[in-house]
């Protein structure tokens, strides 16, 4: 029997998963990742390299993606609480240049699969966030590129109105009509 509830978003390629917690009175147990259970629901990805981020209020790190080398990524909060997004990069697409967010949490404990063939970004809502993420190709530095994380083109309602921080290669980007 599998232990993740799987919700297909609005755009072909994302996935909201939910395991299932079991929670006693010394804390809980989850499986984060099982192969079986992820290819019950057509999920057969092959992840190849694991990652770790924290980050303070405000911080946010994206849009990114590679451009020879996509990457799918299975992203988390084990700390804290992101909003996540995903916007849909891919040439032909019905979907391209839409995005999706999911707010994820060190309480909810979603997941969020990103197929390859997507830019990704997330903000940091509470004090700080730990951020973990699965990835199905290897960084190469090289090959990143990125979208600005407020392209109106796109317009993501990020709702947030605090002091948004970027790096110094996020506040570079340009607007998906220029990349694409």
């Amino acid at each position: 029997m599998s232990q993740i509830k799987v919700e297909k978003c609005p755009i072909e390629g994302l996935y909201v998963i939910e395991p299932t917690v079991h929670r006693d009175s010394r804390g809980y147990f989850m499986e984060t990742y099982n192969k079986r259970d992820f290819e019950e629901f057509g999920l057969n990805m092959n992840f190849v390299q694991d990652n770790q981020s924290m980050s303070s209020k405000g911080v946010l790190r994206g849009l990114h993606f590679q451009k020879n080398h996509p990457q799918g990524k299975l992203v988390r909060v084990i700390k804290g609480e992101v909003f996540d997004v995903a916007v849909d990069i891919r040439h032909g697409s019905d979907t391209f240049g839409k995005w999706y967010g999911v707010r994820l949490s060190e309480e909810n404990k979603k997941q969020f699969y990103i197929s390859e063939g997507f830019a990704h970004g997330f903000l940091v809502l509470s004090d700080i966030a730990e951020f973990c993420y699965k990835c199905t190709d290897f960084y190469c530095p090289d090959d990143e590129d990125g979208i600005a994380w407020n392209d109106p083109d796109i317009g993501i309602e990020w709702n947030f109105d605090g002091k948004i921080f970027l790096s110094e290669k996020d506040k570079k980007w340009s607007g998906l009509k220029i990349k694409f």
